[in-house]
Formats: C-alpha cells, structure tokens, sequence
C-alpha cells in the first residue's frame, strides 16, 4: 500500500512510521507541503496517487484557538475538506483525527462514535466542523480517528511537549504540585495508537465514518500524574484541584472518555492506560 503522511515531526507522525508494517510511506515535510494551500495539497496527492492519506497535522494549542479561530479552521477545517475531496478525486481513502473535545462532557459512561457533538471551545467546534468537512466532501473514502491525550516518544512540539514530559519536568524543579482532578480522560500512547491505525487501515471492513481509538480505562489529570511519579519513581507530592472543567475564561470537558466500539467490533484492541504508561516510562525516550 502506498501512504502518503502528513505530520511526520509530529509525536503521532513519527509513531506510525517506526511501526510501519512494511507500507510504501512518502512522507513530506512542512517545507514541502502547506496544507494550508489546497493548490500543493492537489499536486501532492495527484503528483503521489497514494492508495491512503494520513493527516495527523492539526492545529491543536487549545488556548490559542481562543485568540486566532481562523488560524484553528484554517487547519483543522478548510485544510481538511481540502485533503477529502483530493482524495476522493484519486479514489484514496482519508485519514484523518479529530479529538475527544468534541463532546461537553455531560455523561458519566464512555463516549460512542455517534453520540452527538457539543464541543465548549474553539478548538472542540473547528474539530468538528473538520469532521463534517470531511464526511460531506468524502463520504466514503474519510475515516475520521477521536483520539485523547496523547503522549508519545518526541513529545509534542506545538504544546512544549506532550503531558507525561510536562510532569517529568517538573519533578526536576519540585516536590509537590497541583493538579486537576475534575476532567476525566482516556490518556492515550502513540505507540499504541499508531500500531492500531495501521490495524484498523489493513483491515478490508474498514469503511468511511468516523472511529474511537484510545487506551483502555480512565482516569482523571490527577491519577495520570500521580501514576507517573509512581512508575517512575520520583517522590513528588501530587496535590488534587477541581478546577470545574475552567482553564482561564476556557471550558473543558469534564467527563471526555471515548469508547472504541467500532475498532472492537473489528478486532482492534487497545491496552489499558496504566500499561501503556508504564512501558512508555522504562522504555526509551526521545
């Protein structure tokens, strides 16, 4: 199968490389393709005639989707409906991710893949829009992946690193800290992530509409960290806050845990969190 990759810098990017099971990836740098320009986005994809697109670019600093919304819908929606439709117009199927902000966090029970959407910021509504824009301009050929928080080996370069190096870092500046214990979450590996895309993509049921991928369980901000320190050994006190799903002026969800019934129902299954964590931190880093 021949994959064309966008994001390859990316924690998940890179994850899905390293675990390629034998595809032809081609795998463009920013440099090389703008998304943001839907005239490079068609002479890529025509230029290519890839059987499968992976996007795994996104414009996803929460906060500042708050300040530069058109910048968020840019990438996250425009630039979406724009790798669908080139897709469509050379018969490949479109990956793409969306995220578990989607949702409002009005239920207590795992999120399913049509429960309705009903994002509480900027960058949960430029998610979606992404979705439709996808699902209208290629119905059958986009497969849209919710995913939540994600961790991965290089970190996440738009955030100054990914959850887990966040915490790892301030191990080495204190002894104690706060953290929230009111959003509930499915932390989720790219390790394990990437390996269950490429499941999900070589499998031939696989059909156009939208899919739940994270790890098993959940958990609050507050466990997660606490679970970091524990594995890794590092004695910092965890402190718990309820910040009541605010970040500023910002809402979060305070319950976003997604359910992977459909990847289930197709023989793609996904570890716990708390294995996932745990050979993330003694295996190697980088």
């Amino acid at each position: 199968m021949k994959v064309l990759l966008i994001g390859r810098t990316g924690q998940l990017g890179g994850d899905l490389i390293r675990n390629n099971p034998g595809h032809d990836i081609v795998a463009p740098s920013r440099d090389e393709l703008d998304i943001g320009n839907r005239g490079e986005i068609d002479a890529a994809i025509d230029g290519c005639r890839p059987d499968v697109v992976i996007n795994t670019a996104a414009f996803h600093n929460v906060p500042l989707c708050e300040t530069d919304p058109e910048s968020a819908f840019r990438i996250n929606c425009t630039a979406v409906r724009d790798l669908a439709v080139a897709c469509r117009k050379v018969d490949a199927r479109f990956v793409n991710f969306s995220t578990d902000y989607v949702f409002g966090g009005d239920q207590r029970t795992p999120y399913a893949e049509d429960d309705r959407p009903q994002p509480l910021q900027m960058y949960g509504i430029s998610r979606v829009a992404g979705e439709y824009a996808a699902q209208a301009s290629a119905p059958e050929h986009a497969v849209i992946i919710r995913t939540c928080g994600l961790y991965g080996r290089s970190g996440a370069q738009s955030k100054g690193g990914n959850f887990v190096d966040k915490r790892l870092r301030d191990a080495r500046n204190c002894t104690s800290l706060e953290m929230g214990c009111d959003q509930v979450v499915s932390p989720t590996s790219t390790e394990d992530l990437s390996r269950a895309v490429w499941q999900l993509i070589e499998n031939r049921r696989l059909s156009g509409g939208i899919y739940h991928l994270v790890n098993e369980g959940e958990c609050n901000w507050y466990e997660f960290t606490r679970a970091i320190y524990e594995i890794a050994g590092l004695p910092v006190e965890v402190l718990p806050v309820d910040r009541g799903g605010m970040s500023g002026e910002m809402r979060r969800p305070l319950y976003s845990v997604l359910g992977n019934k459909k990847a289930r129902a197709m023989g793609v299954v996904m570890p716990h969190w708390r294995d996932a964590l745990e050979r993330g931190l003694t295996g190697p880093r980088g």
